[in-house]
């Protein structure tokens, strides 16, 4: 029989113990290692020189001292200063004499080795202004960064944000919700309010995933439409309920498209709309009341709770009942559904704490200067935001049997 082949427990670029140990024979003193001139700096530039020696080698054919199959040589060197995760790095470029030579390691022009426009990305990503990146890299690594630098790595992904705008959606999505906010943008030397909408839905397997970002000077039907037909053309075939918060014109525009769509009204919208004119003394007691009628456990119950609060409050507040009765075709729909389903779907919290997350970044930034760098900025925040996005939503299983049997033919388990 064969004896098993074991594999080792060590990372497939581990350094063996003997070189590790002949390195550190080097250093003193922590700072001789991690210091501005420290070991690794100089370690990283030696191991990229020896790299592109490397490639240098392979593109002329032969070992330095061999013997030369062309009439192409080596030619000297060219000194580079390079800006690495570790800090500046002194390097010395090979050359060729026929000016042939594109190294792959470090391409001609570029200043920056991989990982530190990653790394100006992930700070700005975080809500990090340019100044405050600028301090960071001059703290750490003792580097200068320009405003220009991190405004042209930064700009490097807007073609990532176009494929991502494009890209094909799954067909169905059980849930999406909607919701806006407000970023001031910057045209022809004025600063105005421009509210950017996100659309984040709710995948088959109960995970979030945003599906667009869409910016509008007002909202309405034609705005709405547009931005559901894009979705549909984008491959999102179905969607079962779309949460919102009372956006005009979006109820007209999603039955157009997805006549069969449940649209559900945000009731802590409806209830923070409802407390907006109330005296604080009352308040406490009012928003204790409204909660009898969406924490019922039957609509007809909640119908119920509405007359009895109209009984109560109703003389001194008929614009508050008035509300709830005209918008009660909205606001009704999530009693079908047992309670674990209900708190999915009766709030728009989960795309609301999302929001919040991005109005911290755009509140470091002051106006943006574009649509274009405000998409940017929100697109890469987005990415920060969902990677923390692992879980799926709570007893999504049961609620995917329920909406199999609800929305029957719809949807397959």
């Amino acid at each position: 029989m064969a004896k098993k082949k074991t594999t080792s427990n060590r990372p497939r670029h581990d350094i063996p113990e003997d070189v590790l140990d002949r390195i550190l024979e080097q250093v003193d003193d922590p700072k001789d290692l991690l210091g501005a001139d420290g070991l690794l700096r100089t370690l990283m530039g030696r191991l990229v020189e020896r790299t592109l020696n490397t490639e240098l080698t392979e593109h002329l054919g032969y070992s330095p001292g061999k013997e030369r199959p062309t009439a192409n040589a080596r030619n000297g060197t060219t000194p580079k200063t390079l800006l690495t995760e570790a800090g500046k790095v002194d390097v010395r470029i090979p050359r060729d004499r026929e000016g042939t030579f594109e190294p792959q390691l470090v391409a001609k022009h570029q200043r920056r080795l991989t990982g530190f426009d990653e790394r100006i990305i992930a700070l700005y990503s975080r809500g990090m202004s340019v100044r405050e990146i600028q301090d960071f890299f001059q703290e750490a690594y003792n580097a200068d960064v320009s405003p220009t630098l991190i405004s042209r790595v930064t700009d490097g992904v807007l073609a990532d944000v176009e494929a991502w705008r494009n890209r094909r959606l799954d067909s169905v999505y059980p849930i999406v919700y909607l919701d806006g906010l407000v970023v001031k943008v910057r045209h022809d030397g004025v600063v105005d309010n421009r509210t950017v909408y996100v659309v984040l839905g709710v995948n088959m397997e109960g995970r979030k995933e945003v599906l667009g970002l869409y910016m509008a000077g007002t909202e309405g039907a034609k705005f709405w439409l547009h931005v559901i037909t894009e979705l549909k053309n984008r491959g999102l075939d179905d969607i079962l309920i779309a949460c919102c918060d009372g956006l005009k014109g979006f109820p007209e525009a999603i039955e157009a498209v997805y006549p069969q769509t449940i649209v559900q009204t945000c009731i802590v919208h409806m209830v923070r709309n409802s407390l907006q004119f109330v005296s604080w003394k009352a308040r406490k007691k009012l928003a204790q009341a409204l909660k009898t009628i969406y924490t019922a456990d039957t609509e007809s119950q909640a119908v119920a709770a509405l007359d009895a609060f109209e009984a109560e409050w109703g003389a001194d507040y008929p614009a508050i009942v008035r509300s709830w009765r005209t918008n009660w075709h909205r606001v009704s729909p999530f009693f079908e559904f047992p309670k674990y389903i209900r708190r999915a779907i009766y709030t728009t919290n989960a795309i609301e704490a999302l929001n919040r997350q991005l109005r911290k970044v755009l509140k470091t930034k002051g106006p943006i200067p574009t649509e274009e760098a405000a998409m940017k900025l929100l697109w890469m925040a987005l990415n920060h935001a969902s990677a923390k996005w692992s879980m799926p939503i709570r007893q999504w299983d049961l609620a995917l049997q329920q909406f199999a049997i609800r929305f029957d033919g719809r949807v397959a388990v």
